[in-house]
């Protein structure tokens, strides 16, 4: 297999209107090009969180029948991407009109109302099931916020013109993959969760052959593999950042949804279930 489990396509009748709605939704941003810098991207994580939170609640059976099916897996990143780019072709406009000091403030404010209203119904979900279980997951948290800021003082220090470049996009990108790399590791190790992703399986059970093994399980590994790889895209992506600026922070903005979304969606599900 070469993709996860749990791979499912909606019917034709959701699938292709949804990818024609947000064809549109993509031109129209192209031909307005709204403006994208750090402040865009950060406004932005809300939602990368906000489409994780949609299929947690898909995978607890939440959603009614009807429209399930769009928030499976794939069909989620669209529908989340879909929502997010009409709420930014509507802050587009209502900047331009005058009533809003910046488009990121509504995009963010937005997103992130959104995110907590369903995360809220996610962990109400595991408490009124009697799941409710934040321990590790909080500590999962915590453990790549310290792991974050151990990894961009080493690249401040190695590669200044990267941190100086890159700024809050470059370190969204570095958090969101530590956090998919640190919670993966918490569900493997301590709760026992079975990993979905192959590729992320094959390095997990790397991390079991190692003599290590014993002494610090076996997501030490992929922790240590996906915050390299997350600094290394970083300093790759500087000169492309530093030229073109809109397009390097968009491609930036889509590596840090690829971690941020994953890592969230391990949270929540471990805290409901």
């Amino acid at each position: 297999m070469v993709v996860p489990d749990g791979f499912v396509l909606p019917p034709w009748y959701f699938f292709v209107p949804l990818v024609l709605l947000l064809a549109v939704v993509v031109a129209l941003l192209w031909v307005l090009e709204p403006p994208v810098t750090d402040r865009t991207v950060v406004a932005f994580a809300p939602w990368m969180m906000l489409g994780s939170t949609f299929h947690v609640l898909y995978r607890l059976e939440a959603w009614p029948e009807p429209i399930a099916a769009l928030f499976s897996s794939p069909t989620v990143y669209l529908t989340t991407a879909l929502i997010a780019g009409v709420v930014w072709l509507l802050g587009s406009f209502v900047y331009a009109a005058g009533l809003q000091p910046s488009i990121e403030r509504l995009v963010g404010v937005v997103g992130t109302g959104f995110f907590a209203v369903f995360a809220a119904v996610t962990i109400a979900h595991g408490w009124e099931v009697g799941t409710f279980s934040p321990l590790w997951p909080v500590l999962s948290v915590v453990i790549t916020g310290i792991v974050t800021a151990l990894a961009w003082l080493v690249l401040s220090l190695t590669y200044t013109q990267a941190v100086a470049t890159t700024g809050m996009t470059g370190a969204l990108v570095v958090f969101s993959q530590a956090l998919d790399g640190v919670s993966t590791a918490v569900g493997y190790d301590v709760i026992g969760v079975h990993e979905e992703v192959p590729a992320s399986r094959f390095i997990l059970e790397t991390g079991e052959a190692l003599p290590t093994y014993e002494y610090l399980g076996a997501g030490w590994l992929f922790v240590v593999v996906k915050v390299l790889l997350a600094l290394v895209v970083v300093g790759l992506f500087t000169d492309f950042v530093r030229e073109a600026p809109r397009r390097g922070r968009i491609v930036l903005a889509f590596i840090a949804a690829v971690g941020l979304g994953p890592g969230v969606h391990n949270v929540l599900l471990f805290i409901a279930t």
